[in-house]
């Protein structure tokens, strides 16, 4: 029998699709902006696949932040305390860890984004338990390299792992990211189950991109009608710049015919700006892969579903990344996009890359 303590940040995420790039101190604001949770979603994806297997006790946190979600999902859970309001903190996800390794459970598995990690990894550091733990992603930022690549994968993860190693915690100011500069701190170091499934830590893609951005900007302008949806990160401002625009750097850009409609967007804001024709122009992030699901939550599957894909990356950064992963938060979605895929590397070369 495994024991899992499961706790769950039911806010994390909320401000990717809003374009907030983060939830931190910005909760009031993305409920302004008419963001939903985004975690509960996820944990239940985790749980329903973790009820498969016969061999797990569940040990978890009361209400919001995993009781209510592991009983909807069908488990009787070990509940070991209740957060003291409604608005949950990360005092109250110190506090769920703290009494998992009370209990004791074999692996703290927790739902959120790299600030969830940071308090999981940190409490336990505090604690000198040297408890495995590994994320469910769920937030706007995952740069660290404890989490699954998706839900099902951290909960396969987490009911068949036999072996563990050390992987880094990262976290980023994310007054600095909305600003345009991503600024990565090493926060802790953690013991984490090992698996294929595990995502590495963000690395920055090196190499020109002059040349891929020249081609993307001859294609754009070769057409009418057609609206860009273009992501964040480094190989995108270049495209951006041949475009002729000062883009966000670290936002979702909409440009069609030479005017830009919206800087910076949020999911509803791009939505609203698509037309007969769109096509989104993503770059993966290096080191990981990822083309949807990462720091680019504002691209929703509805604006995926409404439109075509151009992936761009440098040749270094292929090499460095492998395979691509997507993890839209709709795992139909997901399943569409799987398969091989067209990736420009340079003014007209192309190489076909998984998506797994």
């Amino acid at each position: 029998m495994r024991r899992i303590g499961f706790v769950l940040n039911p806010i994390a995420g909320m401000g990717g699709r809003v374009g907030l790039k983060g939830t931190d101190g910005k909760l009031a604001e993305a409920r302004e902006r008419g963001a939903e949770p985004r975690a509960p979603d996820r944990a239940r994806e985790a749980l329903d696949t973790l009820s498969e297997y016969d061999d797990i006790d569940l040990v978890t946190y009361g209400g919001r932040m995993g009781e209510t979600v592991a009983r909807e999902t069908g488990f009787d859970p070990t509940v070991v305390g209740r957060p003291e309001t409604e608005e949950t903190t990360s005092t109250d996800t110190r506090a769920a860890v703290r009494a998992f390794a009370t209990e004791p459970v074999d692996l703290v598995c927790f739902v959120g984004g790299d600030g969830t990690a940071v308090d999981v990894a940190e409490t336990l550091s505090e604690l000198d338990a040297e408890l495995p733990i590994l994320g469910v992603p769920a937030g706007v930022k995952v740069y660290s390299s404890v989490f699954g690549v998706s839900p099902r994968a951290a909960a396969r993860l987490a009911a068949t792992f036999d072996r563990t190693e050390q992987r880094e915690v990262n976290d980023i100011d994310e007054d600095a990211y909305r600003g345009g500069a991503v600024e990565t701190e090493l926060r802790a170091v953690a013991t984490v189950p090992v698996g294929d499934d595990l995502q590495s830590s963000k690395q920055i893609g090196g190499g020109t991109v002059e040349g891929l951005a020249t081609g993307v900007g001859q294609d754009a302008r070769g057409v009418s009608d057609v609206t860009y949806v273009l992501g964040p990160g480094s190989t995108l401002a270049a495209v951006k710049a041949e475009l002729g625009f000062d883009g966000s750097p670290l936002g979702v850009d909409v440009w069609r015919d030479g005017d830009l409609l919206v800087r910076d967007g949020t999911a509803s804001e791009i939505l609203d700006a698509l037309g007969a024709q769109n096509r989104i122009v993503i770059s993966p992030i290096g080191g990981q892969g990822f083309v949807f699901g990462r720091g680019n939550l504002q691209i929703s599957p509805a604006i995926i579903r409404q439109s075509d894909m151009t992936v761009v990356a440098s040749k270094r950064k292929l090499e460095e990344t492998g395979v691509l992963r997507v993890d839209t938060g709709d795992s139909d979605l997901d399943e569409e996009l799987r398969g091989w895929t067209r990736v420009r590397v340079g003014r007209y070369e192309h190489r076909l890359v998984k998506i797994v």
